[in-house]
């Protein structure tokens, strides 16, 4: 007989959006239509978050599945935040009046890549035609080896509280396999620069699974994390994903923990994570119990959409850069992912998108359930929605058979035997996969 593991180890999206991104339309939505639900959006609350990929690299990190452009030339920068600062002005001149960012994180690629210079007169440009809340979370994603103290002083400057390193992990032997050029000691830099510059939550990204790495890797690399005492945690679990991003072959399967084995590494990184006095918050994330994003677990207010999880909601996301994505809370664009294609739309004037989707009612049902569930491991519906539940109930009540939910009067909760499923209870709820299941591999696995 299966076990619970070998049964729902299966191919499942991270939901980050319902639909997902392979699920979209197929014709690109009208640019007019994208804007007037956005704007629909921005007049019911102007306060937005703002996401801004910029995806230059020095170096390829072999496990890395991020849309990247490796570069050792600098040149790229100008250009690049001269293309950034043209599509904001498209979005502001599209809007009744300047939003509120409430939440604005840079994301890569390699963020501090960029010059200080040049990161300052990005954010500057942007922050200028924007009114900032007293309470925001602004936040980057950092590489310890590109990550001065100037780097940190400038965004701290301009209102950013909040940084995320890149670490995956400490153990040297594993950083050589995955080609990822850092150090602890540039990781304490940065802690330390960061703490005495007044940064109020700094957050590890850390990844199990990755080849060759073995329980020692991650109890080393979890002591530390408890030398350094981060507010938050991120541990991925590692997508295997070699047709989406050819430089994970590299190496084999053949090298990667995989099913059971995959599963003991998080379970050995959580124990020692509770140990150290952190929260588990949704699917892959960890707290302190004084850090926001506990908080917001605590309180109901926790978020989840293409930047992750956030102590709070906001409708309208806005994206800038190549292959960013927007979210209007009823419908979502993609900008092109080519940066020579996304730069030259933008300097013609015209918003850079070439994909979208324009979400119809039975998809704003599913999209609620589905972050109820990756947010608060529970969700409630009502009588005259059990239309869209017809199809749902039988997947439910199997899971429910296996332990891995309560199913109630027009309720559903996680049990504690389900947390490590989320995803497939999740995917439960996922009414256009199961209507259209995908020939070829789309996702990586749950475990």
């Amino acid at each position: 007989m299966k076990t619970l593991l070998e049964k729902y180890n299966v191919s499942a999206p991270r939901y980050t959006s319902y639909p997902t991104v392979p699920y979209w339309q197929k014709e690109r939505p009208a640019t007019t239509s994208w804007l007037k639900r956005m704007k629909a959006t921005f007049l019911k609350n102007d306060q937005i978050s703002l996401y801004i990929h910029l995806p230059f690299c020095e170096s390829l990190c072999t496990y890395c599945g991020c849309n990247k452009r490796i570069t050792k030339n600098h040149e790229v920068e100008h250009p690049y935040v001269d293309a950034l600062l043209r599509e904001w002005e498209l979005y502001l001149a599209a809007l009744p009046y300047p939003p509120t960012i409430k939440e604005l994180h840079i994301g890569g690629g390699t963020p501090t890549f960029f010059s200080p210079v040049q990161l300052k007169r990005l954010l500057s440009g942007i922050l200028k035609k924007a009114r900032i809340p007293k309470q925001h979370a602004f936040g980057f994603e950092a590489h310890p080896a590109s990550t001065t103290r100037a780097h940190l002083k400038t965004l701290h400057d301009l209102g950013f509280n909040r940084i995320s390193i890149g670490v995956q992990d400490f153990e040297p032997s594993i950083l050589k396999i995955i080609n990822r050029h850092q150090t602890l000691e540039e990781v304490q830099n940065v802690v330390k620069w960061s703490r005495d510059i007044g940064y109020e939550s700094i957050n590890f990204d850390l990844i199990f699974g990755l080849p060759l790495q073995t329980a020692e890797h991650i109890i080393f690399t979890m002591n530390q994390v408890k030398d350094l005492q981060p507010d938050r945690i991120a541990f991925y679990s590692y997508a295997h994903v070699p047709w989406v991003s050819p430089s994970q072959r590299a190496y084999s399967e053949a090298d990667l923990p995989l099913g059971a084995a995959k599963r003991a590494l998080y379970n050995t990184g959580k124990k020692k994570l509770s140990e150290m006095g952190f929260f588990e918050i949704g699917m892959d994330h960890f707290a302190k119990a004084d850090d926001a994003l506990y908080q917001a677990m605590k309180h109901k207010t926790l978020h989840r959409n293409f930047m992750g999880y956030t102590p709070f909601a906001t409708d309208l996301m806005i994206g800038l850069g190549a292959s960013s994505i927007s979210d209007s809370g009823t419908a979502f664009v993609q900008n092109e992912k080519k940066i020579e294609d996304y730069q030259r739309r933008v300097s013609t004037g015209e918003l850079p998108v070439f994909k979208g989707h324009l979400l119809s009612k039975p998809d704003l049902f599913f999209r609620k359930h589905i972050t109820n569930i990756m947010c608060h491991q529970r969700t409630n519906w009502n009588i005259e929605d059990i239309k869209y539940m017809k199809t749902v109930m039988p997947r439910l009540i199997e899971m429910e058979k296996d332990g891995l939910i309560k199913i109630s009067f027009l309720r559903l909760t996680v049990t504690e035997k389900g947390k490590p499923f989320i995803r497939n209870i999740g995917m439960a709820f996922d009414e256009r996969l199961w209507q259209n299941k995908p020939t070829t591999t789309l996702f990586s696995k749950v475990v």
